[in-house]
């Protein structure tokens, strides 16, 4: 007999055994039990999650003689003879071979026959979305009105691409991903059948990758069972996968946030070296910085990580020296990377950049960080370190020296009665100047900052205006600069932005994105604004004076003598 594949000769026989589909299983089931079933079925849900056999088995129910709570009972004539394909009262069909206007009038035609054996008639018809428009039109009235004795259960991995007009006349099931606990359980029931040990780590490695899909976690573990027919181990299932193991991953973690580059280009070249799927270990990053992030953020890890006790421990040990911040950070960086490899004929450039942007990342400041530094501050006033940090000068510096010294015997002091005791000794004069010189901007215009310069920067301080004020970097877009002396710059409008113009001259306006651009160039910097035809106007004005003047220093020299006459600037 020929060999037959895990996900076959293991593919549910009744309701029960479907995984991770209760809601979808016990509503069929009471309809069944009901008679209440319905003339059209749709199955939609991702691959390997349950669809077909589930319609396989809802099948043989409905027309199963000796129904058992809902369930088929496998042994009659009829259940027997859908499950070796020898009753042709259920129909499947592969919409993705058969999805012409012809085939499905061929279907319209045979529909129209009653069963043979059975009492009704089904139609499976899988991946239906791959349907042409004209075949779902075709479909469409059969759907709607079909004979008493038919029943339609379309499946579908795509439901977004069915026409609303097919979706409305059948009942929708949505199948969810099986979670990776149902999975490992089901692989070890599997093994234990065919006589085979495994690691549990294996087995949830498996179910990791198999993204909630039963089917392809079975396939995976047929792909490991044909290495060695009595024992699978953890290492073997890694190279199958292509993936990574754990140490290697944690490794290369514990690198990244020291900004080891060294040691983080030595463990790609490993990787590499070693064959492993690049896409793949940038997945499994992903997912270790995942659970980084669930075990930084989350007390309840069990539910959320399916990692054995000694992995959390690790995770949460390392997970104590980033930031909750960064580590978003990190997993935004690699979905993008993650993203762009799978295109890329050089995917280990993709994945040592990705790094390197992470490496460079600037760390967030959390509301932890925040809690710290509050308490390193007040730890410095406890310790009498708070007025060494603060510049002052030496007269207050000297005021409040004395306030220190001056303690009135037997009165007890504590700290915060001490710091208003030594604060108030500061007049409020000297506070008001203090004010005033915090407010004024002491800055001088930098003369070594050359036109050209701003010109070229240009375009990053419109970058640095959208940043801090969105609404003005539209008004500002529209000028260019023109013209840099003694600290005021100079921005011309095309005719058609006078509105532009008059908008970013109003005080407030103009205020801030002085600030912006004096902060940028660490220069203070005074905005003038004009309109581009004033500076042509300006050119032509100066052309004639120049030429009004060469004509009159010639009818002196014609006077007086080349010799005689001296010409100044």
């Amino acid at each position: 007999m020929a060999y037959q594949a895990l996900y076959r000769k293991f593919r549910p026989k009744v309701f029960d055994d479907v995984l991770g589909q209760e809601h979808i299983t016990t509503t069929l089931k009471n309809q069944i039990l009901n008679n209440n079933v319905a003339h059209a079925y749709l199955f939609s849900g991702i691959r390997g999650t349950g669809k077909t056999s589930t319609a396989k088995i809802f099948s043989r129910a409905i027309n199963c003689v000796n129904n058992k709570d809902g369930n088929p009972c496998n042994e009659c004539e009829i259940c027997k003879g859908i499950l070796s394909d020898t009753v042709m009262d259920v129909v499947e069909i592969d919409a993705a071979s058969n999805n012409s206007v012809e085939d499905i009038r061929e279907l319209r035609e045979n529909s129209k026959y009653p069963p043979s054996k059975s009492k009704l008639k089904v139609y499976i018809v899988d991946e239906v979305h791959m349907l042409s428009k004209g075949a779902f039109n075709a479909l469409l009235k059969t759907l709607e009105e079909p004979p008493k004795h038919l029943v339609f259960i379309l499946a579908t991995t795509e439901p977004q691409k069915l026409p609303a007009t097919i979706l409305s006349r059948c009942q929708r099931f949505d199948f969810k991903r099986i979670t990776s606990y149902d999975i490992v359980e089901n692989m070890k029931k599997i093994c234990e059948d065919l006589d085979i040990t495994i690691e549990d780590r294996a087995l949830n490695l498996i179910a990791r990758n198999s993204d909630g899909a039963m089917r392809d976690a079975l396939s995976i573990l047929d792909q490991c069972i044909s290495f060695s027919s009595k024992e699978v181990s953890y290492d073997y299932v890694l190279s199958v996968l292509g993936a990574v193991n754990n140490e290697l991953i944690f490794e290369l973690t514990n690198n990244i946030i020291e900004k080891n580059i060294d040691n983080i280009l030595d463990n790609i070249h490993n990787i590499v070296q070693s064959g492993k799927d690049i896409n793949q270990f940038i997945k499994d990053l992903i997912l270790h910085f995942r659970n980084l992030m669930i075990v930084k953020s989350s007390s309840n890890t069990e539910s959320t990580i399916n990692e054995n006790m000694d992995i959390v421990e690790e995770l949460k040990a390392q997970s104590d020296k980033i930031n909750l911040g960064t580590i978003i950070s990190y997993l935004n960086i690699l979905s993008e990377a993650e993203t762009q490899s799978k295109w890329s004929s050089q995917p280990r450039i993709i994945l040592e950049v990705s790094i390197m942007k992470m490496i460079n990342v600037i760390p967030e400041a959390t509301v932890e960080d925040l809690l710290k530094r509050i308490d390193d501050l007040e730890s410095k006033i406890k310790n009498g370190n708070f007025i060494n940090n603060v510049s002052v000068n030496t007269s207050k510096t000297n005021n409040i020296d004395v306030g220190i010294k001056e303690r009135q015997p037997g009165k007890s002091y504590n700290e915060k009665e001490e710091l208003i005791e030594k604060t108030e000794k500061v007049s409020q004069n000297d506070i008001k100047q203090d004010n005033n010189e915090l407010e004024e901007d002491v800055r001088i215009p930098n003369t070594d900052i050359s036109f050209d310069y701003v010109s070229k920067e240009w375009s990053n301080i419109l970058k640095k205006v959208k940043t801090e004020k969105i609404g003005l970097h539209a008004l500002i877009m529209e000028g260019k600069p023109a013209n840099l002396k003694n600290g005021v710059l100079t921005i011309a409008f095309d005719e058609g932005f006078g509105f532009h113009k008059d908008a970013v001259d109003k005080k407030e306006n103009k205020e801030s994105i002085e600030k912006i651009i004096s902060d940028y160039l660490n220069s203070k910097i005074e905005l003038k604004l004009i309109m581009a035809s004033e500076i042509v106007n300006v050119q032509q004005e100066k052309i004639k004076s120049e030429d009004n003047s060469k004509e009159l220093i010639e009818e002196v020299i014609d006077i007086f003598g080349e010799e005689v006459v001296e010409v100044e600037d």
